[in-house]
């Protein structure tokens, strides 16, 4: 009996896990240093092995950066993003994020090249 429940438990997690695979469209409400809000769209287009998270993130199709270091554990989706361009690197910024089946939400943070810290406050649903 227990074994069975610990195979149910196991694919739960796989099928969680193989559902976020796809792309993603939603908000990224950012506040800076000074405390000033502004809205903004964030897409992600991701792929799951494992916990293993791959994939681009950015704020729409065309402007997309590659993930590093994604995870998901447990429902807990982290990763990092460099954004590139427009003469180099600005910063990185830092996702910790939650996958409930349907939604992903949570937080980012970061600094841009000139250290400048900003966050922001994410909500992501399937692409249609």
């Amino acid at each position: 009996m227990k074994t069975l429940i610990c195979l149910l438990l196991l694919t739960g997690l796989t099928l969680s896990a193989g559902e976020l695979t796809g792309k993603w469209r939603g908000k990224f409400d950012i506040t800076n240093a000074a405390g000033e809000s502004k809205p903004d769209e964030a897409y992600m287009d991701l792929k799951v092995d494992g916990t293993k998270v791959t994939g681009t993130a950015g704020p729409n199709e065309d402007q997309q950066w590659t993930i590093k270091n994604g995870k998901l554990e447990a429902g807990k989706l982290t990763f990092e993003v460099v954004p590139e361009g427009d003469g180099g690197g600005h910063g990185s910024i830092v996702f910790d994020l939650v996958f409930d089946g349907d939604t992903i939400r949570g937080s980012a943070s970061g600094s841009g090249d000139n250290g400048e810290k900003m966050s922001a406050k994410v909500e992501l649903k399937r692409a249609s």
